[in-house]
């Protein structure tokens, strides 16, 4: 079974005017996400921007929940915090995954807007189960990841369809998004009486 990471990646990504841009890191996320990623026991989550100052609040988030008064008021956000990581770009959060697991990641991206070259999420669910290895789950935040970012991944995950024909709104948080396709890729598909769902 391959062992998952995730990366949160604020560049480069897009803005509703389809220009390169940075966006901030916000505290909402990397709380929802690491409580997420620790209950599909996700290895780590990378949060990924090259602005020091950015870096820094994610560290004194983490170092807040971890010790002192923020680990004595909720210690269960104490351990959702334990696999919470920064780095200054992609390639740094690559270079340490290798480092610790022995080889590089196979990257994966995904995006609302992402339909071509796609791999099926069932697909992917039976790679991660029957290979050793790791994998890097990246999404993008602002109006998603850029073309280039994209294009350099191993492989695409398609952008949550959540009932077809109904609508075709598509703007979820990536809060929502990560928690759903963590689902989907690692979830329970057992019913209560062992019949898979």
């Amino acid at each position: 079974m391959m062992d998952i990471y995730i990366g949160l990646v604020h560049h480069p990504v897009r803005n509703r005017l389809g220009e390169t841009v940075t966006t901030a890191v916000t505290n909402l996320d990397i709380h929802d996400l690491a409580r997420a990623a620790r209950t599909y026991d996700v290895r780590a989550t990378y949060y990924v921007t090259p602005i020091e100052q950015q870096r820094s609040l994610v560290r004194r988030i983490i170092t807040h929940w971890q010790e002192g008064d923020g680990a004595e008021f909720n210690p269960v956000r104490a351990v959702a915090f334990e696999r919470t990581r920064v780095s200054e770009d992609v390639s740094e959060a690559i270079l340490e995954i290798e480092r610790e697991t022995g080889h590089k990641p196979l990257t994966v991206v995904t995006g609302a807007q992402l339909i071509e070259n796609t791999t099926s999420y069932n697909t992917l669910r039976q790679r991660i189960e029957d290979t050793e290895g790791s994998l890097l789950l990246l999404f993008g935040t602002g109006w998603g990841l850029t073309d280039e970012f994209i294009n350099g991944c191993d492989k695409r995950l398609p952008g949550i369809n959540a009932v077809s024909g109904r609508d075709d709104y598509n703007h979820l948080s990536v809060r929502s998004a990560v928690s759903i396709i963590l689902d989907r890729l690692l979830g329970d598909r057992c019913t209560s009486h062992g019949r898979v769902a």
